[in-house]
């Protein structure tokens, strides 16, 4: 696993924050790690945008790369015609991701919120580049209710395209779980037909990087280079 797409049932559920996870346990492994963000979305000319919030909690040996940047907080086609700027093809995300993996254990390729989101013209998704590369998807969910519904369709697009899920992560666990939480632990997997591998603490985007990178192994399961396991937080 050279390349590994992370994408999301939605947006704002932590997409971001579960990248700088990953790659902060991949780096504490020993792995050489890079993130690409195709498109980044909301953000000025001069502002930090998701790849540099990567390198700013996983630590200063991760290789960022940004492909193009769109003003307004819409999808990136969306964006890109509105801006009057280029879009996005397939061909240009995974051959961005090839050459990174040349030089790289690790390529963390995160998305624009859901799987499905149009990067060009066409119709074009993130799904269309992670054909290409041959590359998993790790897709991060929110923890409470409604998450399930989410979860499943897209499991259903990944089976649809013959895309290989990997696993589950939630990107945002509350210090006081409610019962829909707790029961979504062992529900996702089954509406979803991939394992659970991780849940990060809610919050976590905010704590001084030195501790987000010590921290971040116990939060992802050993398929993620961590130690976490979903038997530490099993409902009751």
């Amino acid at each position: 696993m050279s390349v590994l797409i992370v994408s999301g049932t939605g947006t704002e559920i932590g997409k971001t924050v579960v990248t700088s996870a990953v790659a902060a346990a991949a780096v504490a492994a020993g792995l050489t790690v890079a993130v690409l963000k195709p498109a980044q979305t909301g953000v000025g000319p001069e502002e930090p945008g998701d790849a540099a919030e990567v390198v700013r909690l996983a630590g200063p040996t991760v290789t960022a790369l940004e492909l193009a940047r769109y003003p307004e907080p819409l999808a990136p086609d969306t964006a890109a015609r509105r801006a009057g700027l280029a879009t996005l093809s397939p061909a240009q995300i995974a051959q961005a991701a090839e050459r990174l993996a040349l030089d790289h254990d690790l390529v963390l390729v995160e998305g624009a919120g859901g799987l499905l989101v149009r990067f060009d013209e066409a119709g074009h998704s993130l799904a269309d580049a992670a054909r290409l590369l041959g590359a998993p998807v790790l897709v991060v969910a929110p923890a409470g209710l409604g998450t399930l519904n989410s979860a499943a369709l897209t499991a259903e697009a990944l089976r649809a395209r013959d895309l290989t899920q990997l696993g589950v992560v939630i990107g945002s666990w509350p210090a006081e779980p409610d019962l829909a939480s707790r029961c979504n632990l062992a529900d996702l997997p089954k509406v979803s037909g991939a394992p659970l591998l991780g849940a990060i603490p809610e919050g976590s985007g905010t704590l001084p990087p030195h501790r987000f990178r010590t921290e971040a192994p116990t939060w992802l399961s050993p398929t993620l280079s961590g130690t976490w396991s979903p038997q530490t937080l099993q409902p009751t």
